[in-house]
């Protein structure tokens, strides 16, 4: 018996080491958002493995990788950047430049300034947004942008072939523009609602499709503190909002004191973090259908 078995776990043996070298041996490309990662493993799809590795309830703006983060970061094949000032810890981090893809360096002239605003986040310590709005990816013409860029350093890099980049392109591009139309669509009876966001993240959606939205600095997915309260309550009043939007969905108590001010709730997660396994376009076909619904209320 012995001997029978031995040439079949012999060659068991050899496959396990092959599959650890082959694992080994695969690319790692690193992004700083769900965002870029989607588009990134859309463009590689079993080519490279892509990491985002900011914990699930940690804002990946202002993430503080530890040593361990630092070290894998630093030894994957690439490094996908956001740019427009998203996640300030690249700034205080040696990487090799020859690894970085800054995914909005095309784009610069489409960026929206805001203002300096200086708060915290949790135990992040204090922190100021850059002056630029980040999240470009809610744009869908914007994340068309970033995954040509991404396209692009991927097979200059030679992770994939230029023709298999260009058809996986192809089918993302068309994904996108179908969700922008789609978000056109549904979002033109409501051109004239006023919408409050808990947190400035939805800029260049709003740009994008003609919306109004007054953004506050509310912690994510918190019940507000009465400060709040009152000023989202002088808000609605002088601006005559109709809906709160949350970038994270938080305790039904938070819901009822909203509510309770005639304000629509309705959650879009901005997809910096992966939202608890949803495809990247169904989050926002969720959201869109949840804001363009106020039209016939």
């Amino acid at each position: 018996m012995m001997r029978f078995f031995t040439p079949l776990l012999a060659a068991g043996l050899m496959l396990v080491t092959a599959t650890v070298a082959m694992a080994q041996d695969r690319p790692r490309v690193v992004a700083v958002n769900h965002a870029l990662q989607y588009f990134a493993e859309r463009l590689l799809g079993d080519a490279a493995e892509v990491v985002f590795p900011v914990p699930q309830d940690v804002d990946p703006s202002f993430w503080r990788p530890s040593i361990a983060d630092i070290s894998m970061v630093q030894s994957a094949d690439l490094i996908l950047l956001n740019g427009a000032g998203f996640a300030t810890w690249i700034d205080r981090v040696s990487l090799s430049r020859s690894k970085l893809v800054n995914t909005s360096a095309g784009i610069e002239d489409r960026f929206i300034v805001t203002e300096s605003i200086t708060h915290s986040h949790g135990d992040g310590g204090e922190h100021s947004h850059e002056g630029v709005a980040s999240y470009l990816w809610l744009d869908p013409t914007l994340a068309i942008a970033q995954a040509e860029a991404i396209a692009t350093a991927i097979t200059s890099r030679g992770l994939v072939s230029k023709e298999d980049a260009a058809d996986r392109l192809a089918d993302l591009r068309a994904d996108l523009e179908a969700l922008d139309a789609q978000t056109r669509a549904a979002l033109e009876a409501v051109q004239n609602v006023t919408f409050i966001a808990t947190h400035p993240r939805y800029a260049y959606f709003a740009r994008r499709y003609g919306l109004s939205i007054t953004a506050l600095e509310w912690e994510a997915g918190a019940v507000p503190t009465e400060t709040q309260m009152a000023d989202l309550r002088a808000m609605t009043a002088d601006i005559g909002a109709q809906a709160l939007i949350w970038e994270d969905t938080p305790p039904p108590e938070a819901f009822e004191m909203t509510a309770a001010l005639g304000l629509r709730n309705i959650v879009f997660t901005p997809l910096a973090r992966q939202p608890d396994g949803r495809p990247f376009a169904e989050v926002v076909e969720e959201a869109v259908s949840q804001m363009g619904s106020i039209a016939t209320q």
